[in-house]
């Protein structure tokens, strides 16, 4: 119902804006040196072509149409340079806070953010992601974390997994939905010690409606997706601030005045920083950097656990060499202890399949910026105001960086690995992915935990994938778990 909603809305767009197509073409041929490409439509824009071609062909298409170094389009609205391959990621990366500064779109900061946060507050999260979230998601700081992690890890596999108990039959399951339940289940431990089904529920319901509609065209009419986003944004909001105000009121209630245990969960560390005036973040920032934890978690982390399960699956070869390096993990622990930072550490070959998936399947598809000035990249002219867009399709598939970059090699990222920008699932400079350390373990320990227990056999051989905000199995990964003996 809400494609046919979507192209009925579009069609209504174009038929209206024919008149004033000549106009936008002429505004767009008066300055010469910006970038090739093409704008598309009035107002739509070239969503749908992204849309409908999906955002590697997108990408691929247009940088051999009109530029390798960099093109124009017009998506979310917006009027958008799309810098391409390693020299374009390193010049985004290099020039945060200079020539460029942060910039989401609607679709993402109305959905996610409080309502008083303006793009003045967008720009106070982003400061505190560096001074507050870079810090408390530092490995020293998360080093505590992986027994939890283990042991939930050990708990999901075992009810949702794994056969009855004694049972030798194979079970059939669907990966990616699992894997979600797993990484947000995680998160609400591990950032706001919220524990139970019923209590975790609660808080995912709103979070499908919130994730579908991230990055859509911002219509907001009722059924739209953007629609959807806005009202599972408000219910996830209210929930995330009735705990925040509960937590304080409890810091409030001790001797001390102060939160109690700040190695407790996330939400006990963002209470208690402090930025290098003393200040404490106000209710509304903790719950924005909270809201974006919580995102990552739900989506990103889901779907690279999903796409490396995919390929352990269907290579047979990549499988037994897992499954070597973690049963000598496993081997090497007592029947109840749980894994440490150490073990973690060993995981190298592990990491280098997880790393080759991200390459492959990257979770994110990019970030934007804005020019905060006219400046000159590879002989054009990316005016003030034009919103930046960088892809990691524009590398991770280019045959110039990853050689048969459709093969599936994990040695590409033996040694010093792959060249500098051109491997980009965590993005890069100043604004790199602050989880990227917190997803490394989440994703480690639970492929540990599956390999340790099962072989897995692709249901569907030829599956085809889909893209929302990250790529998606359209059946959802389905595989035939046969459990070890034991």
């Amino acid at each position: 119902m809400d494609v046919f909603l979507l192209y009925s809305l579009v069609f209504t767009v174009l038929y209206v804006s024919l008149s004033i197509i000549y106009f936008i073409t002429k505004a767009n041929t008066s300055n010469p040196n910006v970038p090739p490409g093409s704008t598309g439509w009035p107002v739509v824009g070239e969503n749908i072509d992204m849309v409908v071609s999906g955002p590697e062909k997108y990408i691929s298409d247009r940088m051999k149409k009109y530029s390798s170094e960099v093109f124009k389009t017009s998506i979310l609205g917006e009027k958008m340079a799309v810098f391409c391959g390693a020299a374009g990621n390193k010049f985004l990366f290099s020039n945060e806070n200079t020539l460029l500064t942060t910039w989401w779109p609607q679709s993402v900061t109305k959905p996610l953010l409080c309502p008083t946060a303006a793009q003045s507050t967008i720009q106070k999260v982003t400061l505190l992601n560096r001074t507050f979230i870079h810090e408390i998601l530092k490995p020293e700081n998360l080093k505590h974390y992986i027994p939890t992690m283990d042991s939930m890890a050990k708990e999901h596999i075992a009810q949702e997994w794994a056969p009855p108990e004694k049972s030798r039959f194979k079970r059939e399951v669907k990966v990616y939905p699992l894997s979600k339940s797993y990484t947000f289940t995680l998160a609400c431990k591990l950032f706001l010690s919220i524990e139970g089904h019923k209590e975790v529920k609660k808080l995912s319901d709103p979070f499908i409606l919130l994730t579908s509609g991230l990055l859509s065209l911002p219509i907001n009419l009722p059924g739209t997706a953007y629609n959807n986003a806005i009202k599972g944004g408000g219910m996830v909001r209210c929930q995330l601030m009735e705990v925040i105000k509960e937590r304080k009121a409890e810091a409030m209630m001790s001797s001390s005045g102060k939160v109690e245990d700040e190695g407790r969960d996330l939400l006990a560390r963002l209470l208690s920083a402090t930025d290098e005036e003393g200040q404490h973040m106000n209710e509304e920032e903790i719950c924005n950097n909270i809201v974006g934890l919580l995102i990552a978690s739900y989506d990103t982390t889901s779907a690279a656990i999903t796409f490396i399960l995919k390929y352990l699956a269907e290579l047979p070869h990549i499988y037994e060499q897992v499954y070597k390096e973690q049963m000598e993990i496993a081997k090497s622990k007592g029947p109840k202890e749980r894994l440490s930072w150490e073990d973690i550490q060993k995981m190298k070959y592990s990491w280098n399949v997880a790393c080759e998936a991200l390459r492959i399947f990257p979770p994110g598809q990019g970030a934007f910026r804005e020019a905060v000035t006219d400046f000159t990249y590879a002989g054009f002219t990316i005016p003030k105001g034009w919103k930046t867009f960088w892809s990691v399709y524009s590398t991770h598939k280019n045959p110039k960086y990853f050689p048969e970059p459709e093969k599936f090699d994990p040695s590409r990222f033996e040694g010093s690995g792959p060249a500098p920008y051109t491997y980009v699932p965590f993005g890069g400079g100043p604004r790199m992915c602050p989880g990227k350390e917190y997803a490394r373990l989440a994703v480690l320990v639970f492929i540990h935990n599956v390999v340790t227990n099962f072989k897995m056999k692709k249901l569907v051989p030829d599956e085809k994938i889909v893209y929302h905000t990250s790529p998606i199995p359209l059946n959802a990964l389905p595989v035939r778990l046969t459990p070890h003996h034991k």
